[in-house]
């Protein structure tokens, strides 16, 4: 995955969210220990960590990243933005063998992208439904993910990508699959895969 996807997971939140900055964000998201400020927060802190983990190396580097919850509505949205962006230009810029921190695994650039696309495709939707508004990104994007983050999860043709990646993010359930109570990204390059489940 690449800069542009995640450019474009930052562009679907920002369209979705941004009429609703009048909205009142302290409300709670349905089914999550999160209100729609501290989801969108943090959205905005993944792309922000993780274009600073990029280039720090397999090990843990010493950063404190935050986002501050109880900024305004619109601060909050142009963290997100602004963090998906940098995280672009990383992603687009770093050189081929670039390899990151992540508890999950060590990620290339591709892993970064399309973690960071998780998480604003996952808790974008989550604010959206706290503000009672509806997000479903393009098949292709999520299909993407899918494909990159939970490649032990086969997208049939049949399937909707979009339903498939929030159930493998434990958010719903689906008819015919077990629910994912305890779920993980392979976030390392997939040439590095075994092939099994975790």
């Amino acid at each position: 995955m690449t800069g542009d996807d995640v450019r474009a997971a930052a562009e679907l939140c920002e369209r979705i969210l941004e009429p609703a900055l009048e909205a009142d964000w302290d409300v709670p998201v349905p089914g999550l220990e999160f209100t729609v400020a501290t989801v969108v927060a943090h959205a905005a802190e993944s792309p922000l960590w993780y274009s600073v983990d990029l280039w720090s190396g397999r090990e843990n580097a010493a950063f404190e990243v935050k986002v501050l919850p109880d900024a305004s509505n619109s601060a909050l949205l142009t963290s997100l933005v602004a963090a998906s962006r940098a995280l672009a230009a990383g992603v687009d810029t770093a050189p081929a063998g670039t390899r990151g921190f992540h508890p999950f695994g060590s990620p290339d650039p591709s892993g970064f992208a399309a973690m960071a696309c998780d998480e604003l495709l996952v808790h974008g939707d989550d604010a959206a439904r706290g503000l009672g508004v509806s997000f479903t990104p393009e098949d292709r994007l999520a299909a993407d993910v899918l494909a990159r983050l939970f490649p032990w999860h086969a997208v049939g043709p049949d399937d909707d990508p979009w339903q498939m990646l929030l159930w493998a993010n434990g958010r719903i359930e689906l008819a015919g699959r077990s629910p994912q109570r305890k779920w993980r990204w392979h976030c390392a390059p997939l040439s590095e895969w075994d092939g099994t489940a975790p």
